[in-house]
């Protein structure tokens, strides 16, 4: 890969075609329970959705907002609404020039993330393969592409430990996975899970956590009835800030990261100034309930800066504490083409965030953090023509 702008998004999402899924499972056996697109009615109109196991999809076809232009946010209602830079690998290459990105990693976008709720162990298994399949397609189409595979959770732990081996075999670079296992499996730190932790360090693929990844956060605080769409849309993304917070003590007190000390983990979406809250939190915890007596010999804050990462997009006073998270573990995201993106003024807010940052913490940030972590074979230019290398504006 030839690095050329200087910037390397760790969370984008792909989204697929129509056919992605019909063209790669039996019809067959599956029928209409494959996923694809539907006509159906809705305050009276046409409109496209996701039929999954024969249920349709409360959701628009697509959660591409940026980029569908004026009035921001707006999402597509029919399929030919939907930008090819949204699900054709190729054209998509275009959007991250226009934006001035060298490389993304890619996560789900639905149809993608989780199959279980169907309750058919089967059927999750086949479209997760075939969902790993379409993705290992986009990094053949281009190096600039990293793709993350997704979990069948109702398989058990060896298929699924098998399935990663051949998603990565498939240039998968991680895997993208929950934060709290769904009822009635066993908790993320569940001795059950170890097998598939094992390929994970084994392989060198990150284990990524994205936004709340079913984290119930303030589970006890009731939702409310009278939000408004873009308010409820708020109030529910704003939460994913605590997610680390609550999976970081489990990783680290239920002793998987001393189990796995080269497991890496990745909170994307999630922000980074809550971590610095988990490092003193925990090193606290461990200092006063005397840890190390139990196991625990590793302090958790040199743990959290051994395995885990954040990425971040917008928070300039979280850069402030960079170093105290520890400057080697944050990256920076776009989230394209979602709405949180900034796209095609991502640069604008990279200097914005990064105003008055050293060149060397900014080029670990924005590029030289996502090289190392998911072992990306770069061609760096002379840095002089990179944009970070440019001043704030």
């Amino acid at each position: 890969m030839d690095l050329i702008y200087g910037l390397i998004s760790a969370d984008s999402h792909a989204a697929f075609a129509p056919d992605t899924y019909t063209s790669r499972m039996s019809a067959g056996r599956w029928g209409d329970r494959i996923p694809l697109v539907v006509e159906v009615k809705a305050n009276g109109s046409a409109v496209d959705r996701w039929s999954i196991y024969g249920k349709i999809s409360d959701n628009d076809v697509c959660n591409c907002p940026a980029l569908m232009g004026e009035p921001f946010p707006t999402f597509p209602k029919r399929w030919e609404e939907v930008p090819a830079t949204a699900y054709n690998p190729v054209e998509r290459l275009k959007a991250l020039d226009q934006d001035g990105i060298d490389a993304e990693v890619l996560f789900p976008n639905p149809p993608g993330g989780t199959f279980f709720e169907y309750g058919d162990r089967d059927f999750e298994l086949d479209v997760v393969r075939a969902y790993n399949d379409a993705l290992s397609e986009w990094g053949r189409a281009s190096d600039r592409y990293l793709p993350l595979a997704i979990v069948a959770y109702l398989s058990e732990p060896e298929t699924i430990a098998r399935e990663i081996e051949r998603a990565a075999s498939g240039g998968h670079r991680g895997i993208n996975c929950l934060g709290e296992m769904p009822a009635p499996l066993p908790h993320l730190t569940d001795p059950y899970w170890y097998p598939v932790w094992d390929v994970c360090q084994e392989l060198d693929l990150p284990v990524h956590i994205h936004g709340s990844a079913g984290v119930r956060a303030g589970a006890s605080v009731r939702k409310w009835s009278g939000y408004t769409p873009r308010q409820a849309h708020s109030a529910m993304t704003a939460t994913s800030a605590v997610t680390p917070a609550q999976v970081v003590p489990h990783l680290i007190f239920s002793g998987l990261t001393e189990k796995f000390p080269r497991l890496k983990i990745v909170f994307a979406e999630a922000g980074i100034g809550g971590l610095n809250y988990v490092l003193a939190a925990c090193d606290h915890e461990w200092e006063s309930r005397r840890l190390w007596t139990e196991g625990l010999t590793t302090r958790p804050s040199e743990t959290v800066r051994r395995q885990i990462y954040v990425n971040f997009w917008f928070e300039a006073e979280g850069i402030k504490l960079r170093h105290d998270i520890g400057i080697d573990n944050i990256m920076w995201e776009s989230d394209f083409p979602h709405v949180a993106s900034y796209y095609p003024r991502s640069w604008h807010e990279v200097n914005r965030v990064l105003n008055g940052v050293p060149a060397e913490d900014r080029r670990k940030l924005l590029y030289e953090n996502a090289i190392r972590l998911y072992r990306i074979n770069a061609n760096l230019p002379d840095r002089r023509i990179l944009r970070e290398e440019l001043p704030c504006n």
